[in-house]
């Protein structure tokens, strides 16, 4: 009893792991219709050895798709117009908050799919998207109105300085004493610790 088949699997399992880490680390949902084909086309190709093909001529064969895939990447990298024709262009599915139909149809989608896609990303209502366009590799992207976008933090720290800024101009001076917070509103109480003393000292009845 022959038992080729088992040096033949590990070795399969070596290979083909190493053709798709030379090929990239994009997932199937990343993938461009280029990248998809090849990997489809190694995928079948790396079982013919188990069906009694020469494995050499499997790996060399896979070796020359993975190296055909980094050729084509590098025109993309190097030329737009071959981007374009090998990975197509970017669709607007919605545009101003309006649904593209002329786009729709070419794409042979409904809106039930597109709201499938958003939901995937938190999208809850139609009425907050903007601009929506259907990416090469299969994803939506989205771009929410002004109103349902998120506040960042540099919006919130603007915000926050402008409160600031209000309740200043707002304040009223005090002419009588001062209030302890006062006085020591900008010593750093945890240098004091160090120095052993304060730069402020505090009334004598609150030391």
């Amino acid at each position: 009893m022959e038992f080729d088949w088992i040096w033949k699997a590990i070795l399969i399992v070596l290979a083909g792991t190493l053709l798709l880490r030379v090929a990239g680390r994009k997932s199937i949902s990343q993938m461009t219709l280029a990248q998809t084909v090849i990997m489809i086309g190694i995928g079948s190709l790396l079982i013919q050895p188990v069906a009694g093909q020469n494995i050499w001529t499997t790996i060399g064969v896979g070796l020359i798709l993975v190296l055909t895939l980094i050729v084509i990447e590098y025109l993309q990298v190097k030329s737009d117009r071959v981007e374009q024709f090998i990975t197509g262009k970017s669709k607007i599915l919605m545009e101003d908050g309006v649904i593209n139909e002329k786009n729709f149809k070419k794409l042979r989608l409904t809106v039930d799919q597109l709201e499938m896609k958003l939901r995937q990303q938190g999208v809850s209502q139609l009425s907050d998207v903007k601009w929506a366009t259907l990416e090469p590799n299969g994803q939506v992207g989205v771009e929410l109105m002004p109103s349902a976008k998120p506040v960042t933090m540099k919006e919130f720290s603007q915000l926050q300085a402008e409160v600031k800024r209000l309740i200043n101009l707002l304040q009223v001076p005090q002419t009588t004493g001062r209030p302890v917070s006062q006085n020591r509103g900008g010593e750093d109480i945890f240098k004091e610790i160090n120095q052993n003393s304060s730069v402020h000292p505090p009334p004598k009845h609150l030391q």
